[in-house]
């Protein structure tokens, strides 16, 4: 973190402290249905508190488009931010102007307010200096503790950074940490397992992993592209054919590399997809005309655990097989499993991110013995593709 101040470099007390958080969670009925996200913001926004700031929180929630859409306020999210900190949290109509303004003159040492949705404003979005600007003088330094919005060049994601003095918040610093550790300067071997169902949507995500990683575990419908472009028929499997050309290419990166890239030797396939079809395990040449392959074999999840006993490092993003429904999750569980029994014996750092992968590791009930498990979405997919994070290249020093 040496490239990035944090809470540590701040001097707080007294000050007025805008925390960009991600409290974009799901709700229903109108009421927060997974505050796992409020969780990763507390410790930082309690932290501040405790140190006698005066914690005035900003975030997006869901896509109001720059238009004020009562159904898209984070007024709900006050009170279970407020259980989540243990203090109480005051709530702001608005995020700039009067309104907030006088909530945030109202604030006094250890007192924390959550401002209305950002993007409720047009200027958000659209990374307005004027907007940004607005939202500037309602405080004294910035902290961005929101690292699955720092993909996008927002307002609150980026334009405060160059108007305060700014640090990361202690869920961005440990994210930074892992994922630094994962692929900046990691331990070798280095095994990155890439799912999911599109070659297409994780076209870039590969061609920067290929040249990065000792061995890539390809699984998922995706696998069905690679099996394809060894001449493997695949049967009635999902397989985007007008992708066979950049299988063949990551191949010949993979090559050119030296990375060992890891496809599966044997599949469970079925006739159709529903859960607990009948179904068999095959040797990927045993596929028939009429059969889907829905996971990967015990053989290859044999495989990977050989591959992982010397690995020291493991990046994971997509699940092995269609996790959702018995018996196709076995793949993926098996492989989650063996991956969390390298990380407890202290040999493995394990970083894994991603929607569906989070899910199937909650699945696989093994999210907690993962080194670090990311909540970002697109961030974390970007960081894989190597690219710039503007949210994350405003707060250096």
């Amino acid at each position: 973190m040496a490239d990035f101040r944090t809470l540590d470099d701040l001097a707080v007390k007294g000050k007025r402290v805008l925390v960009r958080a991600d409290l974009n969670v799901p709700m229903q009925d109108g009421k927060v249905s997974d505050a796992l996200r409020i969780a990763r913001q507390a410790p930082t926004i309690r932290e501040l508190a405790d140190k006698g700031a005066r914690v005035i929180v900003l975030s997006h929630f869901d896509r109001p488009k720059g238009k004020v859409v009562p159904a898209m306020s984070l007024k709900p999210v006050a009170a279970p931010l407020a259980n989540a900190i243990g203090l109480p949290v005051a709530f702001a109509d608005d995020c700039v102007g009067a309104h907030a303004a006088a909530a945030v003159k109202k604030l006094k040492n250890g007192e924390v307010l959550l401002l209305e949705n950002t993007r409720f404003h047009a200027g958000e979005e659209a990374n307005d200096p004027d907007f940004a600007k607005q939202v500037a003088a309602l405080g004294d330094l910035f902290v961005n503790d929101a690292f699955s919005a720092a993909h996008r060049a927002h307002a609150t994601t980026e334009g405060l950074a160059h108007l305060l003095p700014s640090a990361a918040g202690r869920s961005m610093e440990q994210e930074l940490s892992h994922l630094g550790k994962a692929l900046g300067d990691p331990q070798r071997p280095v095994i990155a397992v890439i799912g999911g169902a599109k070659i297409s949507t994780k076209i870039a995500l590969l061609e920067n992993l290929v040249s990065k990683v000792d061995v890539l575990v390809i699984g998922g419908a995706m696998a069905n592209t690679f099996l394809a472009a060894e001449g493997r028929d695949v049967g009635k499997s999902l397989i985007e054919r007008d992708q066979v050309a950049t299988a063949q290419r990551v191949v010949t990166l993979a090559n050119d590399s030296g990375t060992v890239i890891i496809l599966p030797v044997d599949v469970t396939v079925a006739r159709e997809f529903k859960a607990h079809a009948r179904h068999r395990t095959v040797d990927v040449f045993g596929v028939a005309a009429d059969e889907m392959i829905l996971d990967v074999g015990p053989k290859s999840v044999e495989e990977f655990g050989r591959r992982l006993i010397v690995a020291r490092t493991l990046v994971w993003n997509g699940p092995l097989g269609a996790f959702e429904m018995a018996p196709f999750d076995k793949g993926t569980v098996a492989a989650a499993k063996l991956v969390a029994q390298a990380t407890k014996s202290g040999g493995l750092l394990s970083v894994a991110g991603g929607g569906d992968t989070v899910a199937a590791l909650n699945h696989a009930g093994v999210a907690d013995d993962f080194s670090y498990v990311s909540t970002a979405g697109g961030a974390f997919l970007e960081w894989l593709e190597g690219k710039e994070l503007p949210g994350v290249a405003a707060l250096r020093k």
